[in-house]
């Protein structure tokens, strides 16, 4: 049985994953009303409540610690005071329950996360059902990263694309925050673009070359500013919905033209959506469109596996042969480089 520790951000995160069985349990200490008055993930403030979280967690699984065959822990990408704690932990628990740690790459889990469903529903045939979604065309789009990657018949994840600047989370929050929505403010733009129409506004789509699979957002977030500085508060409250409806067709539309141009550029059987974006429904509803004429199917990974969770590391850890830095327990908050 593995227990993992996740706390790259503002969650903190255990869970326990039984692998003939699945992901046991899962319990996450949530920081997001702490950080709200600021605007954003403040990272000693993160650190200091991980301080303060993680070892009450860590009480609400005392009874399954006897069990525990392997520690599994992010290491990267992440805030480094944040990284720190979790690793502290791990470091803890290996030395006191003589116990290995696998230290695992944040995106890796976020591209495994899609079949975290698959186990739990086929856990003695696992392997074979996911080697009949091989190669797998992964998409990863969260606050912090959005890639493409490949997921061979092999399980080597290679890096097709990612961002130039920007991720497609960080534009929504930081568009939100230009619409004077408050923080984390991407769901509520996905709210108020319900109600609005996304052809009242033209914003731009970077790098729009099929033949350029790289994403670019930073362009984006200027256009819209610059839209604002042309409307009264009245205006921006009037046509608030179509703004964000507009706004975020922009990036939609970018993320599916660029998953399209990369299953131009290869063979793949499958689709995954994972990270914190994989929670926009008008995306999943985007992507599966565009699927359907494919023939191909999208996973998309579980809500509750979308954001900053345990789970999908415990699974990582077992799931990818790849996942674990062997001999290595330092935080790397840059590993989204190359995923290692």
């Amino acid at each position: 049985m593995i227990l993992a520790i996740e706390s790259s951000c503002d969650e903190s995160a255990l869970a326990l994953f039984d692998p003939p069985k699945g992901i046991a349990r899962e319990i996450i200490s949530s920081q997001a009303a702490a950080h709200e008055k600021f605007g954003g993930v403040v990272p000693d403030l993160a650190s200091r409540m991980h301080l303060s979280a993680l070892p009450l967690l860590l009480e609400e699984f005392r009874a399954d610690i006897p069990n525990i065959t392997n520690l599994a822990v992010t290491r990267g990408p992440g805030l480094l005071p944040c990284l720190s704690m979790g690793i502290s932990m791990a470091r803890a628990l290996s030395v006191a329950l003589d116990r290995p740690i696998q230290t695992v790459n944040h995106l890796r889990a976020h591209v495994h996360s899609v079949f975290i469903n698959l186990h739990a529903a086929h856990p003695s045939q696992f392997t074979q059902a996911r080697a009949e979604l091989l190669p797998h065309l992964g998409l990863v789009v969260s606050g912090g990263n959005t890639l493409l990657v490949k997921l061979d018949t092999n399980l080597k994840i290679t890096v097709i694309a990612r961002t130039v600047d920007d991720a497609a989370g960080e534009a929504f929050d930081k568009g939100a925050k230009l619409l004077g929505l408050p923080y984390p403010g991407g769901a509520l733009i996905e709210q108020h673009a319900q109600k609005g129409n996304t052809q009242s506004f033209s914003f731009p789509r970077g790098l729009p070359e099929k033949s350029d699979l790289r994403f670019s957002f930073s362009g984006l977030k200027t256009a819209l500013r610059y839209q604002l500085e042309k409307m009264s508060d009245e205006e921006v409250k009037s046509q608030l919905p179509s703004l964000c409806a507009s706004y975020q067709d922009a990036i939609l539309g970018q993320l599916n033209a660029k998953m399209l141009s990369a299953l131009n550029s290869g063979s793949y059987k499958s689709v995954g959506l994972s990270g914190g974006v994989a929670n926009n429904r008008a995306l999943c509803n985007l992507l599966a469109q565009s699927l359907e004429k494919r023939k191909l199917p999208l996973l998309v990974a579980e809500p509750k596996y979308c954001g900053d969770n345990a789970g999908m590391i415990a699974f990582a850890a077992w799931a990818d042969p790849f996942a674990a830095k062997a001999g290595t327990v330092e935080p790397a908050p840059q590993l989204s480089i190359d995923l290692a």
